[in-house]
């Protein structure tokens, strides 16, 4: 697409702004702050409603928020952009409640798999700790894997070195100043991707004709209109049922989001929640513009997972896809960014804590530890980014009911939370990836609701129940 100069010149603005700059910015702004294990692991708990809601919002567009929306706009029109938007907004709205009862139920805390250890043991703990860490490197692979690609398209640079340059540029703030670094970059990050949303593609839009060929795209290639026929509900069943159940466990068993919770001061909570909410709907809204832009036109997209980019390509050319490029680049180093933060109280705190180790050792270990697993993950050929979010999406959904249950403090049994999140991650979500890989309805049904529901059996017998223990 580019000249030699022009994807090196490229390269290596998108080095120096999403890397030099993040850095000297949080060097600037935390300079003066102390190095304690709750700056920086929680940034004090004095995140501000504006630092608190944009760093939610930029932390759960995640590479699916800019492709799948697109793609599933494009392929299944408006349905397919439904069943993908609206349990997105609707999972941080219901999670702004709960954090309220976070913040109250465990005030001084860090970590989820924290406040279930508290409620039952240490086992839970460690269970959730295998969820969570799973959660983490799935979601960092996925980042990786999408950017990457963008990354060698544009630049012709081997995809290999492209994701490690993707990964070294969060790690190297996320290292140096903790989850300070992380919300005053993913401030300014979604400034930088709700400005450029906001020009970018009504330009695109106007290029293609207009919003008459916007309305013409939006039954998708598939023209796909009506929401009872047979296509739609076999799109609910294949992405619309697992999308929901793991979107809506999203919050509720993401280390990133219970950070920022107990980061968050308690009266900015909640509100902070639901401005991130409509904050994030933003983006797949503008990404799913563009995938009915291109069914509407009629245009030609070689490969469907791309198809914002091509779009862009195709009404603005090289100045719209550079445009585009740092959108999504803004994107998916603030997802990166979060998890590795995410994944740094978990071990700066719990692991730290529990087997006496340094807290900034432990943090910054685990840091580097899942930059390398994740970079190899994201370079499995053939793993494909819709795969890989169905996947960790229904892997997170194995702790929803024990969370939520725990958090309405209803009485749960210990050993039922435990065996009921063990059966539904060795049981449920194998069936699942059977189903996911091979595009069979059925076992993709079979899958969600084994991983979702196993965790009932917690419900059967009356618990030995503590909420005073402290680790």
């Amino acid at each position: 697409m580019f000249t030699s100069l022009e994807s090196f010149l490229l390269l290596v603005g998108f080095v120096l702004i999403f890397g030099g700059l993040a850095y000297l910015m949080s060097w600037m702004l935390t300079k003066n702050l102390s190095f304690s294990k709750a700056q920086y692991l929680l940034a004090n708990r004095r995140l501000k409603f504006w630092e608190s809601s944009f760093s939610i919002s930029a932390t759960w567009i995640w590479a699916p928020a800019l492709f799948v929306s697109a793609f599933q706009a494009y392929t299944n029109g408006w349905i397919g952009l439904f069943w993908f938007l609206i349990p997105n907004i609707l999972c941080l709205l219901l999670f702004s409640m709960f954090a309220v009862k976070i913040k109250n139920q465990l005030p001084d805390g860090y970590t989820l798999s924290q406040f279930m250890a508290q409620r039952y043991s240490s086992r839970v703990q460690k269970m959730y700790w295998v969820t969570l860490v799973g959660l983490t490197v799935c979601a960092f692979a996925v980042q990786l894997l999408a950017g990457g690609a963008l990354i060698a398209s544009l630049t012709g640079i081997p995809y290999l070195w492209a994701t490690i340059i993707l990964a070294l540029i969060p790690l190297t703030y996320s290292l140096a100043f903790g989850l300070k670094a992380s919300v005053i970059t993913d401030f300014v990050k979604m400034i930088m991707i709700l400005g450029i949303g906001i020009f970018l593609i009504p330009m695109a839009i106007t290029a293609g004709g207009g919003i008459d060929t916007v309305l013409a795209g939006l039954g998708g290639k598939k023209e796909n209109w009506d929401f009872f026929s047979e296509k739609s509900w076999q799109l609910f069943l294949t992405f619309g049922l697992p999308t929901t159940i793991g979107l809506i466990s999203g919050p509720f068993g993401d280390q990133s989001f219970w950070q920022r919770t107990f980061a968050t001061r308690e009266d900015l909570v909640k509100k902070s929640f639901v401005c991130a909410a409509f904050l994030f709907g933003l983006v797949p809204l503008c990404m799913g513009a563009l995938g009915f832009l291109a069914a509407g036109s009629g245009i030609t997209i070689e490969n469907p997972q791309m198809v914002n980019l091509e779009t862009v390509r195709h009404f603005l050319g090289t100045a719209g896809v550079v445009v585009l490029f740092m959108l999504i680049m803004s994107a998916l180093t603030s997802i990166i960014d979060s998890k590795l933060c995410s994944i740094s109280s978990i071990f700066g705190h719990d692991v730290a804590e529990k087997y006496n180790f340094g807290f900034v050792n432990s943090a910054k270990t685990s840091m580097i530890v899942l930059t390398l697993i994740a970079v190899a993950i994201a370079n499995i050929p053939g793993l494909k980014i819709l795969h890989l979010f169905l996947f960790y999406g229904t892997l997170r959904s194995a702790t929803l009911i024990p969370t939520v249950l725990t958090l309405m403090e209803k009485k749960l049994s210990e050993a039922g939370v435990f065996y009921g999140i063990l059966i539904a991650v060795l049981v449920g979500l194998p069936i699942f990836a059977y189903g996911n890989f091979n595009a069979n309805p059925t076992w993709i049904v079979v899958g969600s609701l084994t991983t979702v529901l196993m965790p009932l059996v917690s419900l059967i017998k009356r618990p030995h129940y503590t909420i005073n223990r402290v680790l």
